[in-house]
């Protein structure tokens, strides 16, 4: 059997073996720590370039946009315009031949029609 003095001996280079490996984890701890500030830190410098981008290229979108909006209003005003005077034309036509209609069934044109009077009247 070992004596007290070699049992404490080996106790001693037990706690000397768990010192140096707490040791070694604090060092390991403390690396770890480090590594997450600096990651820390460069995400949040990245973070804020990104920002900075989309601020920029928003402002600028939306100035894009702006302009987009302005030629379009611009095309549905013209086309509108064209519209309105295609139907005033329609109109016009409609009602010069409903006119031309009304005139030919109140004569009596409707049932013989005769080239000649209606040359005649024409003025040919």
């Amino acid at each position: 059997m070992a004596t007290t003095a070699e049992r404490l001996g080996i106790v001693e280079t037990k706690v000397e073996n768990l010192n140096e490996k707490v040791d070694g984890i604090k060092t390991d701890v403390k690396d770890m720590h480090d590594c997450l500030d600096r990651t820390r830190d460069s995400v949040m410098e990245k973070l804020g370039e990104m920002t900075n981008e989309y601020r920029s290229n928003a402002a600028n979108y939306y100035k894009h946009a702006d302009k987009l909006n302005e030629q379009q209003t611009l095309q549905h005003q013209e086309l509108a315009g064209k519209i309105s005077e295609l139907e005033k034309f329609k109109n016009k036509g409609q009602l010069y031949l409903m006119v031309l209609l009304a005139f030919i069934a109140g004569t009596g044109w409707l049932g013989h029609v005769n080239i000649t009077t209606l040359l005649k009247f024409v003025g040919l």
